[in-house]
């Protein structure tokens, strides 16, 4: 087995952590590795493209809410725009070529619901190519697998929003312990290729908070600034994969934080058509995304921080809205509707993109 890389190779694979032809380091020989530097998948543009998209509004795995043309979206353009790089390219999607570097291997996407919103459109970018009796799911506690029999692999999708542990204990309480995370790790134990993400969950208030009292070791909190327990939390999850994981046989990715338009009950996404084109100059980076970044660089272990925050803010039409499937949420007040899904994405849609991202990193 090889040793965990030194502090010098891991602050190189972050350096290189945006780059989607970004290879894997040889942690023994670090001369043989090929790191192909040039591509900054964070700057380019949306360019409209009749080639997409990939799949039809038909796949069997799209969950009823991301289903927008079955729901009644009138509009279907959200499904052709193709993210372009600015100084190279992204490779289009090829299902067979996939499924052939996850040959015998086991890929797991771990999160919360716009990570399975993810897991979804990738299972339906692969699965027309498998016969209908060549695949199945199967389910064991909070993990979904797609099994592509015929390739001896699996596209998991664990449920964990958090990453670290929420129990209800006494009184009923829930309790999220920032600093306990094993009794969702066991389930990332001997998977080939870990994709996380981890964001919306922390930042939630009111009746959309999960938890009642936070807990770090004997210390018991009623309040905390979340972007200081994402930092507790998240810090458990890295030390978790420093201690349990060996870079020579699992890759571990995190996938930066999708970015929501539900300002005022989603008016920034609401009857929106085309992608926003990004004018230059600065712009606002999630808190979130500046946490994991930090954390990434001290972790020991090599992990790829997938940056699709930038990309996707440009994406203002690619949410459900009210095309939810959901005929409660079609009420407006004042002319605007009184819910409007900012958060999540259409299917197809710009999660496809950040799977094409995904294929170049596997």
């Amino acid at each position: 087995m090889g040793t965990k890389p030194s502090l010098s190779v891991t602050i190189l694979i972050f350096a290189c952590q945006f780059l989607y032809t970004c290879s894997s380091l040889d942690n023994t020989n670090m001369e043989s590795s090929k790191l192909q530097i040039g591509c900054d998948m964070t700057i380019g543009e949306w360019v409209y493209d009749n080639s997409y998209p990939l799949y039809e509004s038909s796949c069997p795995y799209i969950s009823t809410e991301f289903n927008c043309r079955n729901n009644g979206r009138p509009d279907s353009n959200y499904e052709n725009w193709h993210w372009r790089p600015k100084n190279c390219l992204l490779p289009r999607f090829n299902a067979l070529d996939f499924l052939g570097k996850i040959r015998k291997k086991r890929v797991m996407l771990v999160g919360d619901s716009i990570m399975r919103n993810q897991w979804e459109s990738l299972l339906c970018l692969v699965e027309a190519v498998i016969p209908s009796d060549r695949k199945l799911i199967s389910s064991n506690g909070p993990v979904t697998t797609f099994h592509a029999i015929d390739f001896e692999t699996s596209i998991e999708f664990s449920w964990a929003p958090l990453l670290v542990e929420l129990k209800e204990e006494g009184n009923n309480q829930r309790v999220l312990h920032l600093d306990s995370i094993e009794e969702n790790a066991k389930y990332w134990v001997g998977v080939d290729f870990l994709v996380f993400d981890s964001a919306h969950w922390w930042t939630h208030t009111g009746k959309y908070q999960s938890w009642d009292l936070y807990k770090e070791g004997r210390r018991i909190f009623t309040d905390l600034n979340p972007i200081v327990a994402y930092e507790i939390g998240i810090t458990t999850w890295a030390n978790w994969v420093d201690s349990n994981l060996d870079p020579n046989r699992t890759k571990v990715i995190f996938r930066s934080v999708a970015p929501r338009h539900n300002r005022d009950n989603g008016w920034q996404c609401y009857r929106k058509k085309v992608p926003t084109v990004f004018s230059g100059g600065t712009h606002r980076i999630p808190a979130q995304l500046l946490v994991i970044t930090e954390i990434v660089k001290r972790m020991s272990f090599p992990v790829y921080l997938m940056d699709i925050t930038t990309m996707s803010s440009l994406r203002r039409d690619g949410h459900p809205s009210i095309f939810t499937g959901d005929p409660q949420v079609r009420g407006t007040r004042h002319g605007m509707p009184t819910f409007s899904d900012c958060s999540h994405w259409c299917l197809p849609g710009v999660p496809d993109l950040w799977n094409e991202m995904l294929s170049t990193l596997v």
